[in-house]
Formats: C-alpha cells, sequence, structure tokens
C-alpha cells in the first residue's frame, strides 16, 4: 500500500503570516515532495494504525439520529457517528488561565443544573442552542482573547501543525475549511471509512508538538488534551461553521498571525471559504 507523504510547507509569495484579505483568493498548495524527517514520522503513523485510504472524496453526510452513535466523556462529551463531519477546535495548553477556565466551567455547570440537566446532550434543541451560544461561543471568546505564548502566530510553529493536518488528505480524511489561531485552531474535517477522529487528532497535535519543542528547544506539553468536537448536523450547519472560521481572524482583530486553509490550500480568503470551494 503507498501510503501518502507529508507535504512540505513551501514559502509564501510575501513574507510571515500577512492578513487574508491581501492574499490571492484560490490560496496555495503545499509541495507534495518530502522534505525532511517529518514525511517519515507521518508515515509510519499511518502505517502503525493501519488506516483505510480513499482517493474519493465523500460527500458531506450530517448527523443521523437513527443511526450507530458511540459517545463518552471527558471535560466535554464526545459523539461519535461514522461517516460524519466534525467541527473541531484544538488549543495550546497556555491558552486558557486557570482562573478563566474555573470561571466558565462553575458557570456552565450552574446553568445546566438549573436546567435540571447534567450534560448538553441531556437538553432539548432550543435549550441546546441557548446552552452554544451562552458557553460554546462563549469559550471560544475566551480563546480569541489571546492569552498565553500564542505559539502558532509563529510561521515556523504554524507550518509544523499544517504540515501534520494535511498529510492524511484526502487518502484518511477529508479536510473543508480550516484556520490556526495563535493559541489554538479549528478544522472541518471528515474521517474516510475505518480512520477514527480520535486517531488523527493525536497525529496531529503528537507530531505537532514533537515538531515546535524540537524547533524551539522546549520541552513538556504543548496541547490541551481534550479536543472540542462537534458532529455537524446539516447543510445549514456546515455553513454556519464555514462562515465562523472564514470570520475568526477578523472578530478577533487580528491583521498578522493566522492562517485560513481550505482542503489542502493555505492563505485562503474569508470569501472562498464562505463560498464553500477555493
Amino acid at each position: 500500500m503507498e501510503l501518502p507523504v507529508a507535504p512540505s510547507c513551501g514559502q509564501p509569495s510575501s513574507p510571515g503570516l500577512q492578513p487574508a484579505n491581501t492574499r490571492q483568493a484560490q490560496g496555495r498548495s503545499f509541495s507534495t515532495q518530502p522534505t525532511s524527517k517529518r514525511a517519515e514520522a507521518q508515515n509510519d503513523f499511518l502505517a502503525s494504525n493501519a488506516l483505510v485510504f480513499q482517493n474519493a472524496p465523500m460527500p458531506f453526510k450530517p448527523f443521523n439520529s437513527g443511526a450507530e452513535l458511540h459517545v463518552h466523556r471527558g471535560n466535554l462529551p464526545h459523539w461519535r457517528q461514522w461517516g460524519t463531519t466534525y467541527f473541531i477546535t484544538a488549543r495550546l495548553a497556555d491558552s486558557l488561565p486557570n482562573r478563566v477556565l474555573t470561571e466558565w466551567r462553575l458557570k456552565r455547570d450552574a446553568w445546566l443544573q438549573e436546567k435540571g440537566a447534567s450534560s448538553p446532550r441531556d437538553l432539548p434543541g432550543e435549550l441546546r442552542s441557548d446552552y452554544h451560544r451562552e458557553f460554546t461561543q462563549g469559550f471560544h471568546k475566551l480563546l480569541d482573547a489571546g492569552h498565553g505564548a500564542c505559539l502558532l502566530a509563529r510561521r515556523d510553529c504554524a507550518e509544523a501543525l499544517i504540515t501534520r493536518m494535511l498529510a492524511g488528505h484526502p487518502k484518511a480524511y477529508q479536510l473543508d475549511a480550516w484556520c490556526l489561531m495563535p493559541n489554538h485552531f479549528h478544522a472541518l474535517i471528515e474521517p474516510n471509512e475505518g480512520v477514527t477522529l480520535g486517531e488523527i487528532v493525536r497525529h496531529w497535535k503528537g507530531g505537532s508538538s514533537y515538531d515546535i519543542n524540537k524547533l524551539l528547544d522546549r520541552a513538556g506539553s504543548l496541547w490541551q488534551k481534550e479536543t472540542f468536537d462537534h458532529i455537524v448536523r446539516s447543510e445549514a450547519q456546515l455553513r454556519h461553521y464555514q462562515r465562523y472560521i472564514a470570520d475568526n481572524p477578523a472578530k478577533a482583530k487580528l491583521q498578522a498571525g493566522y492562517v485560513l486553509g481550505q482542503a489542502d490550500l493555505v492563505d485562503v480568503s474569508p470569501e472562498a471559504i464562505k463560498r464553500g470551494s477555493p
């Protein structure tokens, strides 16, 4: 079986990570030639997990309430269903001070208790929407405040993560819109048959942690252990998340230090992401 090689992070046409509105709308492709040991590490991961590869794009498939569903929890609930698309957010370990995170959790838990629920999945549809407006969106606003060292604002660190993200597309998973912010990232992703979201995220976070720690001559945890994930429930919700990703840098008032992408293209304009095609 021929395994996908890691793309190399080429140099952009302009220096630094420039605001998206200064870039060409179609974005730019990464080279598919392996240029470092990261390619070997990615192939090792893919081979060791015996992933099933597909070359044909998978059409969008929303959450199916009648199909088999697996639910597990850490601090957050995680729903898993084969063939669906996920919106995910992963953050750096120092992205939220303990005081800020504790305050958010206490407020969330009190709200759920008031509604007679132990988790968001216990809520009826209308209250679940209220929960996401108040707490999911509120959590993302806390991330956008720019706490911590914001290592992903560095070009070299961002490219280390992008290399890992693009390594399995499209043979192991399908990427749609994605965005690297200074201390976290968002992505829309659909794992291919036989590939789990957990395997993919562990590869992205574990591989980029190794690369960035080596690059910066640092040690210790880079990423917060748990990742936020949400199964996309409809075409309308897919468009919502595409718009959210496209608008995230502007809403955070960033002029630089971020990367917008779609599939294997980087430096994509917000308008292209909102159209749903580069």
